[in-house]
């Protein structure tokens, strides 16, 4: 998964873009996983955050491995969002229209309090 990680965190600073799923024009969240996974593992991955939700097998906080993937509800919605667990309690993804993929920590109030679940896909 060191792989994974690495070529997900090289994308770090590509422009956020609704529906994107290019590094040449930008991702959203569930874009920018699946075109990780592709890449690197040559999984292809549904295309929203929800349905990924129901691939691969989930797993606790307390098992979380770099390159599992992380759910969080954002708009009011159970897994509406979606990133990769790099280690030490930090996450990578895309977060929102006018910011860019970054990694931040699972411990801020905001992702804490938005937790929805992981799950491991292999």
């Amino acid at each position: 998964m060191n792989d994974l990680v690495m070529y997900a965190m090289s994308l770090a600073d590509t422009p956020y873009r609704y529906g994107g799923n290019s590094a040449d024009s930008g991702f959203d969240c569930s874009g920018y996983v699946g075109h990780v996974f592709r890449h690197e593992l040559n999984i292809t991955l549904p295309r929203t955050s929800r349905e990924i939700s129901q691939v691969g097998e989930p797993i606790s906080q307390s098992e979380l491995r770099p390159g599992d993937l992380v759910f969080y509800n954002t708009l009011r919605q159970p897994f509406s969002h979606v990133g990769i667990y790099v280690g030490e309690g930090k996450f990578v993804h895309s977060p929102k229209r006018g910011d860019r993929i970054r990694i931040e920590p699972m411990h801020y109030n905001y992702w804490k309090s938005r937790f929805n679940g992981a799950r491991r896909i292999r």
